[in-house]
């Protein structure tokens, strides 16, 4: 098949005091996610999105929150991980579309670092990658700051 696509999802809570990382990036605010890594739901939902292209299962599969050696994992590590089986598996990124959902803090200023670092990660380009952020106009546990959320799709060339 020369083409796959793959869709990916996360969603984490968000507590005072923790960290938020998204994209590799560490974002300053006063929550962060609370997870067994780092909690990088960005990483995490593209990462799903690779693995489910090619029909490997999701992250929880790979890199199961039951597994010590994954306690605090810096997520674009693990991405790394599954870039390698992608590359094993014969194909190629050809692009990454991502959506960012939380009602704060603001990403736009955040966003090129974070292509940067996904796509350094990867091996491609930056114009390969693209992060959007949107609220929840304050509706649900996004709008109510409880939690954070990412949807990405990808598309595989061999």
């Amino acid at each position: 098949m020369p083409l796959r696509i793959g869709h990916g999802f996360d969603v984490h809570r968000l507590k005072k005091g923790e960290t938020l990382i998204i994209g590799g990036k560490t974002i300053p605010w006063e929550k962060g996610t609370v997870a067994h890594s780092d909690g990088d739901v960005l990483l995490h939902a593209i990462s799903d999105a690779l693995l489910g292209a090619l029909a490997l299962g999701d992250i929880g599969t790979h890199f199961p929150d039951t597994d010590a050696r994954y306690k605090n994992a810096d997520s674009l590590s693990l991405l790394k991980e599954v870039a390698s089986m992608v590359d094993k598996k014969g194909y190629r990124i050809q692009n990454i579309d991502t959506t960012m959902m939380l009602q704060h803090p603001k990403l736009k200023n955040h966003i090129p670092d974070m292509q940067l670092n996904i796509a350094n990660c990867l091996n491609i380009e930056r114009t390969q990658v693209s992060i959007k952020a949107t609220t929840t106009e304050k509706l649900g546990f996004i709008g109510r700051e409880e939690g954070v959320a990412a949807e990405a799709v990808v598309l595989l060339s061999s």
